[in-house]
């Protein structure tokens, strides 16, 4: 699979768990792997399992980058992006902060409103530069 429509297939599965937060996320894989008729990714896994286990911590960079927005005012799709983006550059170290950060501006360019590049944009830049991302990737 390629690597861009895994990403899309990751965002959903992060999306729902938003509005199922109390569904394990193992049993949340696997009925996508049995209804969207996709084969068993790595990529997929390992970025949905991070994103669930580490979602207070990501929830807490993109809020302290995200001055004067609440993290309950941010539309629903733009947080699963940059929850997605922000997994990548934390705690997936083979995927370069630029890839990250473009692939989730194609994502919110698709699936968000027109200002939500932007704003996803100057986030995830601010997180990757209070996070010492841009300098591991140099």
């Amino acid at each position: 699979m390629e690597r861009r429509r895994a990403r899309e297939l990751a965002l959903e599965l992060i999306f729902e768990l938003e509005f199922s937060p109390e569904l394990d996320v193992e049993i949340l894989y696997e009925n996508a792997l049995e209804c969207r008729e996709f084969e068993d990714d790595g990529y997929i896994r390992e970025v949905l399992y991070t994103v669930a286990d580490h979602k207070s911590e990501i929830d807490a960079k993109i809020s302290a980058n995200s001055v004067g927005w609440s993290l309950s005012r941010i539309s629903k799709a733009s947080l699963a992006i940059m929850r997605l983006s922000v997994c990548e550059m934390l705690y997936m170290s083979d995927i370069p902060f630029t890839v990250s950060i473009n692939e989730a501006v194609e994502l919110a360019k698709k699936y968000d409103h027109d200002k939500a590049p932007a704003f996803i944009n100057g986030i995830l830049n601010k997180i990757a530069e209070t996070e010492g991302v841009k300098g591991r990737d140099a």
